[in-house]
């Protein structure tokens, strides 16, 4: 059984992010989301490394422009920033584990996706255990004790892995990243092109505590959330609420935005902000789940629109 992965919350060696590179996947969103991504980076600095992704010489020279001394640019070939899901999942300072890449179940074939990871490994020389089945990190939430969190629309889905099981899916779980025990939710949030990661959905803050969006009865994941909640609750997990962002479109879309996507790094946490009546209440929220770190609610509207937010975009190295 391989080393069990750290938690978000323990001590980190380093933190990779991406910085949004392409004009015709971003479009009119490229400049704002590089702002955005920039404001992120700046904060995370503060307290761990950051090392910054740039695909190509325009944008490398972009991100040094936008966020100077506060990360390390490394020109590298990749599709898209979502890090999380293309990259490996880091079992401690210098092991990793990779996993094979279909673009999120053969939705998005983007050139680079699938050797992003590698890189990443190489530039901390973390030692890697590849594994021959189909996972991105954002499916996955692990406590640091061997408990992980995960959705049955994504992992028991046909096009990842076709043929798994709830066992099978255990068993390789167990095997690359030392699971002892896997909590199993039903759906993620409506219209997640990832196919309902567990990181827009439900989040350990604690070893025995998740946490969960909470919204009225008009929210259009309701349904969602009160079967997640009965879930882990029979699992004998402790639930926290944290406020939905409730119905939020773009271009007359549902999209599955969600504080849920934060991300933590050395003694402090920082939220995605949507404009919304819920930013202020979130923040509030994950402030009383993490008390001794420093949170921050940071805008993510423009990185919204390639799909995901800052927990997507970055991948964490334990010291």
């Amino acid at each position: 059984m391989n080393r069990i992965a750290p938690a978000e919350w323990a001590p980190q060696r380093a933190l990779f992010t991406a910085f949004p590179s392409d004009p015709e996947l971003w479009e009119d969103d490229l400049a704002p989301a590089q702002a955005e991504v920039a404001a992120m980076v700046r904060q995370l600095a503060e307290t761990v490394p950051v090392h910054l992704l740039a695909s190509g010489t325009i944008a490398a020279e972009q991100a040094r422009a936008a966020v100077g001394r506060s990360a390390t640019i490394h020109d590298i070939q990749f599709g898209d920033i979502w890090v999380r899901d293309t990259g490996p999942v880091f079992t401690g300072p210098e092991s990793c584990a990779r996993f094979r890449f279909n673009g999120w179940g053969g939705k998005y074939d983007l050139p680079g996706d699938d050797t992003v990871g590698a890189e990443i490994a190489g530039l901390v020389s973390a030692a890697v255990d590849a594994q021959d089945f189909i996972l991105e990190g954002g499916a996955i939430e692990y406590d640091g004790q061997g408990l992980i969190l995960t959705t049955e629309q994504c992992l028991l889905n046909p096009n990842r892995n076709p043929g798994w099981t709830h066992a099978r899916a255990e068993q390789a779980l167990a095997k690359a990243l030392g699971a002892r025990r896997i909590v199993w939710l039903g759906e993620g949030l409506l219209n997640d092109h990832t196919d309902g990661h567990v990181d827009n959905l439900a989040r350990f803050v604690a070893p025995g505590t998740v946490a969960l969006p909470k919204g009225d009865a008009s929210d259009p994941n309701a349904a969602v959330f009160d079967d997640a909640r009965e879930r882990l609750r029979a699992a004998g997990l402790a639930v926290v609420d944290i406020p939905s962002v409730g119905a939020y479109e773009m271009d007359g879309d549902l999209v599955p935005a969600s504080h849920m996507n934060w991300i933590i790094a050395n003694g402090q946490v920082v939220v995605p902000l949507y404009g919304t009546a819920s930013d202020a209440a979130a923040v509030a929220a994950v402030r009383k789940c993490f008390p001794r770190h420093k949170v921050t609610g940071l805008p993510a509207n423009h990185i919204l629109t390639g799909g995901g937010s800052f927990h997507c975009i970055t991948q964490q190295v334990p010291a």
